[in-house]
């Protein structure tokens, strides 16, 4: 999997630091004591990994940019810079002198396309003045004048630790300040139409302050597409909360789930291994669903998906939501409705899908403009045939939605279809301005930069290093 961009890694922590102040507000008059302590605190550095402290008016910063906005780890990311994507003016002659060099030396790398043009610029003022290095590269790279050869990228290296603390039981002090979900495994199994036994779960999302259920569907398998689908309906109920809580499970911990969750600006908080007490409210519920629920459907002999999930729907609505609850003395659905909320407006159901998606980086193969995906072979649109390495964003699960991306700018240039071999055997094709072929090196002599250096050590007058050897 590909390590997040330096933007995303800046924009993650600086939510990690005034998160816990947004999804629990503090009294007034405590925020600057708030601050204070968070600027006493030593932090991981995001990029380095180093102790790092920051100042009281720094994190007030974050914390007020943040609590404007919709999104905050969107406003948190480093702005790019307002010249990114364009080119300083390469002359024509110039461009011309690349292209030439770059058939005559397809091998050559860009540093060593650019150390030749300044011996060849002091020998032809025509040329002018000789634009930086990262200049002359990215002229090269979008006019595909690209090395042949590249190198493979590098290896991640993780860490774990594990840290005891003492336990308290605690309450989030707004309504959508915290989330729970986990999974259930039911205690029944039901008869699936291939003839299968199987045991169903149970998903639920549950607001910590008011117990209410945001959302409860039973499913056939623990995993994050079948999470991601009951989380996304919670969203689209209740609103965006500030922070969830779920245990260690892999459809918890998935790149999918994970990244979405940091997109969407969720606080995301996971309870130790084996501790299921750190879950308690909904350890609590899941001995509601047994007692009551289920043992409501005991003289039911054949159990199914929709029956269930029809059942439960109706039990949560009209009996849970509405019972009071013995540790609040009130009703989730009052309380819920009583209580002071930060939940945030929800996305569009697009964005959301886009959210809970793996972001990956693919090498375009330049013979027919394709990615691979899972085995499957994907098309790049032909104006992005100049970038070797393309952003793209998907679901591991559903290959219909694979989207090509400008990770730094959050935005999607181009949705990816998978190649229609029967459709491309019609044999129509687009003209395209195809850039320079490559060509086998012509006899162009010596190298600028050699000739120069050559000349340099003639000028110093100093004898030859070697002594010639004739052959007897």
């Amino acid at each position: 999997m590909n390590e997040p961009t330096r933007h995303d890694q800046w924009a993650w922590f600086r939510f990690s630091v005034v998160g816990p102040l947004l999804a629990s507000p503090p009294p007034g008059g405590e925020l600057r004591e708030e601050l204070a302590r968070l600027s006493e605190r030593a932090w991981k550095h995001p990029i380095t990994g180093k102790p790092v402290h920051f100042a009281a008016s720094t994190i007030e910063r974050w914390y007020y940019e943040a609590r404007r906005s919709n999104d905050p780890v969107v406003v948190l990311r480093r702005k790019p810079r307002q010249d990114r994507g364009r080119q300083k003016a390469v002359s024509a002659k110039l461009g011309e002198l690349l292209r030439s060099q770059h058939r005559d030396h397809p091998t050559w790398s860009y540093q060593l396309h650019y150390d030749n043009l300044e011996p060849q610029a002091k020998s032809n003022p025509d040329l002018g003045r000789i634009p930086s290095y990262s200049s002359v590269r990215r002229y090269m790279v979008s006019n595909g004048l690209q090395r042949k050869r590249r190198r493979k990228g590098r290896e991640k290296d993780r860490e774990r630790r594990t840290e005891s603390r003492e336990k308290r039981g605690f309450e989030a002090e707004y309504v959508n300040g915290l989330w729970h979900l986990d999974f259930h495994h039911g205690s029944r199994k039901i008869l699936t139409a291939d003839g299968q036994w199987v045991k169903p779960y149970l998903l639920a999302i549950m607001d910590d302050h008011s117990r209410l259920v945001c959302h409860a569907q039973w499913y056939l398998g623990e995993t994050a597409e079948n999470l991601v689908h009951g989380f996304v309906q919670a969203i689209c109920k209740r609103g965006l909360p500030r922070a969830l809580m779920s245990d260690n499970g892999s459809a918890m911990i998935a790149t999918e789930t994970t990244q979405g969750l940091k997109r969407l600006s969720i606080h995301h908080d996971t309870t130790l291994p084996y501790s299921p007490e750190q879950n308690g409210k909904q350890e609590v519920f899941w001995a509601q669903v047994e007692g009551r629920l289920m043992a409501m459907l005991e003289g039911e002999p054949e159990l199914t998906l929709e029956l269930m999930n029809a059942s439960t729907l109706a039990w949560v609505e009209m009996e849970y939501q509405r019972k009071v609850h013995s540790e609040t003395r009130q009703k989730p659905l009052d309380r819920w409705l009583d209580g002071r909320s930060v939940a945030r407006e929800c996305p569009s159901i697009d964005r959301l899908h886009l959210a809970f998606t793996v972001s990956e980086t693919r090498v375009q193969r330049k013979s027919d403009g394709t990615i691979s995906i899972a085995g499957t072979r994907f098309e790049i649109p032909s104006r992005f045939r100049h970038v070797g390495r393309v952003q793209i964003r998907y679901a591991t699960w559903d290959l219909r939605r694979v989207c090509l991306m400008d990770e730094a700018a959050g935005v999607v240039l181009e949705r990816l279809f998978p190649v229609d071999k029967a459709s491309n055997a019609d044999g129509h094709r687009r003209p395209l301005k195809a850039p320079p072929a490559f060509e086998t090196p012509t006899d162009t002599g010596i190298a600028p930069l050699l000739r120069h250096l050559m000349a340099e050590y003639a000028a110093t007058g100093l004898p030859p290093a070697y002594i010639l050897k004739e052959d007897s």
